[in-house]
């Protein structure tokens, strides 16, 4: 006879739960950059290949973040569980899987952007939790199997109170400790604080312009809520900046660096547009597409200051946690309102789209523009470095393609029979949208009635009615920009830059 396998499972994850704990606890009040299981994750976002990244993007949506963190959970637990296992015959075993543990959050952690050495404190101090943890509770355990082995009915009943006090306290303990970490975690706080208190000077409140609602219910509002607006990036954490900590360096191919901090770029002379952004993972007919109000500095203004010199072709941006993007320099620099944003409708920047500052470039998807919690910007060329998502096999310059989508009826839906409004939005930012057309059943195309807009870089809503006898139909859009460039309809992947086709649906008319 010999204690139940799962007392030793368990207690493998009740040590592991208290290394975790004092990790989480360590981290906070040093208030080091990154926790051992965020960067695991992160680590894990990293080496993912692009086309895996896609598919998960297109399978779970906005919620790939909590899923990853949660797998990596998951798994740690699991390898928890095992090294309780592995302590009832080998010991040294169980140690060196809790050390290996240790070893890759560290590594983890040393491989994100800004870390030190320090930063390996709450591993340290983890494993040692974690491994005397481990020791006391299978102590008891041990006791148990010796006095069994020598012949006894059942192991003493003081070991078995000892192991079900100790994992009862060790339980209690390591909530107690992650409730005050969290109580302790100020920095995220403070930083929500600070956003919530910054009031910044020549900042305007949007106001619609007249005409860009056709008012056609189901289709999105033209202005998107910040809270509503898409959010793809690589952060499993965004980065909590205060304000005043905030830095920008301007480098690389230029006469005169620059260091600003954010009152620097606060004195500067601010711009403020409608400006759409969407992803280069948004499918036909997706959502990961948004217009705000957004507010800042131009970059082109920031460029001239440094003084550009002759070759460059690209800014190599860097965020905050490491991420970066190669953008066409030629595009900053054409007119366009390419900025550093500090404001979106109006506010500072919420935390998780870039606060304090970022940046939008109107016609390039995110993946080669929006840098969120900027902190780098190096003039430089292409030639001369790969970024984040090009080196995983997307495309290196990432214009935005011309795009419609039906918003209304939806696809699958059953309409009246009879005449049927469609309604809808889309876009071609950096040129503009000159027409909009709809076809019934692969029929004829007719034009669409089309919002007007404040500039060519946001999307226009779009209004048409047709004909729907009775019976299953299949609806279609195209859009044509300024240029007079009909939007294709061959259907291509989101790789390497983008997706193109016709947005079609299918519905019923009753």
């Amino acid at each position: 006879m010999s204690t139940p396998t799962r007392a030793w499972s368990l207690a493998g994850l009740v040590a592991g739960g208290a290394g975790l704990s004092a990790s989480y606890v360590v981290a906070t009040l040093l208030a080091v950059r990154e926790s051992p299981v965020v960067a695991v994750a992160g680590g894990v976002v990293s080496l993912t290949p692009g086309p895996v990244a896609e598919f998960l993007i297109g399978l779970v949506g906005r919620a790939d973040k909590p899923l990853l963190l949660g797998g990596v959970v998951l798994v740690v637990l699991a390898v928890l569980a095992w090294s309780g296992r592995l302590a009832r015959r080998r010991w040294w075993a169980a140690v060196a899987v809790l050390v290996a543990l240790a070893v890759v959050g560290g590594a983890a952690v040393l491989a994100r952007r800004g870390t030190g050495v320090e930063d390996l404190v709450p591993v340290a101090a983890g494993l040692l939790v974690w491994v005397g943890t481990l020791s006391v509770l299978t102590d008891p355990l041990r006791r148990t199997d010796a006095a069994l082995a020598a012949g006894a009915s059942e192991g003493p009943a003081s070991s078995r109170r000892t192991f079900l006090v100790g994992t009862g306290a060790v339980v209690g303990v390591s909530a107690v400790a992650a409730l005050a970490g969290r109580l302790a975690g100020s920095g995220r706080r403070a930083v929500e604080q600070s956003r919530a208190l910054l009031r910044i000077p020549g900042i305007s409140e949007p106001s619609l312009p007249a005409g860009v609602d056709l008012g056609v219910e189901g289709v999105p509002p033209w202005m998107t809520p910040a809270e509503d607006f898409y959010r793809i990036d690589t952060s499993l954490a965004p980065p909590a900046i205060e304000p005043g900590e905030w830095r920008l360096r301007v480098h690389g191919l230029v006469d005169r660096e620059l260091d600003l901090g954010f009152d620097d770029l606060l004195a500067r002379e601010r711009t403020e547009s409608w400006i759409t952004l969407n992803c280069v993972s948004n499918t036909v007919g997706g959502t990961l597409v948004g217009n705000a109000w957004w507010s800042g500095v131009r970059l082109a203004d920031l460029l001239e200051e440094a003084g550009v010199q002759d070759g460059a072709d690209a800014l190599l941006q860097t965020s905050e946690d490491g991420w970066t993007c190669g953008t066409p320099l030629s595009v900053v620099t054409d007119g366009r309102e390419a900025m550093l944003a500090v404001a979106m409708n109006g506010r500072p920047l919420p935390i998780e789209h870039g606060f304090p500052v970022r940046t939008v470039v109107p016609g390039l998807y995110g993946y080669v523009s929006a840098t969120k919690w900027v902190v780098d910007i190096e003039v430089t060329r292409f030639a001369d470095f790969t970024a984040y998502w090009t080196e995983r096999g997307w495309g290196e310059q990432g214009p935005v393609k011309t795009a419609s989508r039906i918003d209304v009826p939806r696809s699958g839906s059953t309409v009246p029979a009879g005449r049927v409004r469609m309604g809808g939005t889309a876009w071609a930012q950096g040129t503009g949208i000159e027409a909009v057309e709809v076809a019934v059943d692969g029929g004829a195309w007719q034009a669409a009635e089309l919002a007007t807009v404040p500039n060519e870089d946001c999307w226009v809503s779009w209004l048409a009615e047709v004909d729907l006898p009775a019976g299953r139909h299949q609806l279609r859009v195209r859009a044509t920009d300024a240029d007079g460039e009909v939007q294709t309809g061959v259907v291509r992947d989101v790789l390497p830059d983008g997706a193109t086709g016709w947005h079609t649906i299918d519905v019923s008319a009753d």
